[in-house]
């Protein structure tokens, strides 16, 4: 399935007093993963939005491995499990510069109509790309 990869910076702001990221954060890389996936398909998540189409999340699931620190430059790799349907699902890993594995986790996104604030089948543009 498509896979993408996104380097972040940590920043000092996103970790405790011992240097170590706040696992809350970790939804955020996440997220940034999965908006850098769809951009590299050619969309964005405004695009989809000016398009009618939500994507909130129903299901995050994080399994922690080893901690990130500050000033570490962490590789979100986003995976597509399968083809979407009405749902969206993404697996992720997160691993340090030196290759060591984070971060295990996987997404559920489901797509809404923003007018009706109803479940929708993807998008057929969406579609279309993932054939590619």
């Amino acid at each position: 399935m498509k896979k993408t990869q996104t380097n972040i910076r940590v920043r000092y702001g996103e970790t405790d007093k011992m240097g170590i990221v706040y696992y809350g954060n970790y939804a955020l890389y996440l997220e940034e993963g999965r908006t850098e996936w769809l951009r590299a398909l050619g969309f964005s998540y405004k695009y989809m939005e000016n398009n009618n189409v939500e994507l909130p999340v129903v299901n995050l699931n994080i399994n922690f491995k080893q901690p990130a620190y500050y000033d570490d430059v962490i590789t979100v790799t986003s995976t597509l499990k399968e083809i979407p349907s009405v749902r969206i699902e993404f697996y992720y890993e997160i691993h340090n510069q030196k290759g060591t594995l984070l971060v295990t986790a996987t997404t559920t996104l489901v797509f809404v109509n923003s007018t009706t604030k109803k479940l929708m089948k993807a998008p057929d543009y969406l579609l279309e790309k993932l054939k590619d």
